[in-house]
């Protein structure tokens, strides 16, 4: 049963998508409801807003489809095949994780360690999936360049896609490769949001990360651990000046230790909106 009809007009589809949702008990109801409905038509917000006496029409059909995606748990983001991140819109396939606004505390720290940001860089983003963080970083930081790297064939064809949509294409470089197990040189910032779940713990999340995000974005292995053992096998040889990762909720001393362990000093940590220890930047000691 859905909760739209042909004869509705747009303002009142949003209202009726967004009680149905809340009724179901999702966490954004209003938001999500205006999304989808923007999205069907095409429109970014001000367009939604200017046709809200519209007739949804034709466009009823693809409403009631969102919404029952929706309502089975599919993240809107996996809907739109879009999310936006620092700003930035990225394109999202089931190739990739949906960036979520925890990770731009890894953005935030990894520049406050740059003082002038007109400086020539050079960035690597370790398991880079959609491209976002280092994606925010160039457009930061308009002399830099980057490279991302990732095992995944299909996630790389994503980030190159944003790089050229959003025009930093000229700036960013993706590569196969396990972490940074394919790179040399030095960086100025070498950035990470590794897998970070223990792979017992997987079926215990919602089951929108669980059922859409894919499975090697977020397995950690036993411990939950293993991205940040890989990462610390080779920051000493990156790094030029300072190494950035998220980290899971509770798992910073752990991480500290890894890092300590590899010739690392822990710089700077940097809590999400929570107040949940979400970054963690680290310098050769």
């Amino acid at each position: 049963m859905t909760a739209v009809t042909p004869g509705m007009t747009i303002d009142q589809a949003r209202r009726a998508l967004a009680a149905s949702f809340h009724k179901a008990g999702l966490d954004s109801p209003d938001l999500d409801a205006r999304l989808l409905v923007a999205h069907a038509f095409g429109f970014d917000h001000t367009g939604l807003v200017a046709a809200a006496a519209r007739r949804l029409g034709e466009k009823a059909a693809a409403i009631a489809a969102f919404e029952q995606r929706r309502l089975a748990g599919e993240p809107v983001a996996r809907i739109i095949g879009a999310r936006e991140f620092w700003g930035l819109l990225l394109a999202v396939t089931p190739a990739v994780l949906v960036p979520r606004p925890e990770t731009e505390t890894v953005v935030e720290l990894a520049l406050s360690f740059v003082d002038d940001r007109k400086r020539s860089l050079r960035i690597a983003d370790l398991g880079t999936g959609s491209g976002a963080i280092l994606l925010a970083l160039l457009s930061e930081l308009p002399n830099a360049a980057g490279i991302g790297t990732d095992l995944s064939p299909d996630a790389l064809d994503v980030a190159r896609r944003n790089a050229a949509t959003l025009g930093l294409g000229e700036r960013a470089r993706f590569v196969v490769s396990d972490f940074a197990t394919g790179l040399s040189g030095r960086f100025d910032l070498v950035v990470s949001n590794p897998p970070y779940v223990a792979t017992s713990d997987i079926a215990t999340l919602a089951r929108d990360v669980r059922d859409h995000d894919p499975c090697l974005a977020l397995d950690g292995g036993a411990d939950g651990l293993a991205a940040y053992r890989a990462i610390a096998a080779d920051a000493r040889r990156l790094i030029g000046g300072h190494l950035v990762v998220e980290i899971g909720a509770g798992q910073q001393p752990d991480v500290e230790f890894l890092l300590a362990e590899k010739g690392l000093a822990i710089a700077a940590v940097r809590h999400d909106l929570s107040g949940i220890a979400r970054a963690v930047a680290a310098r050769p000691a």
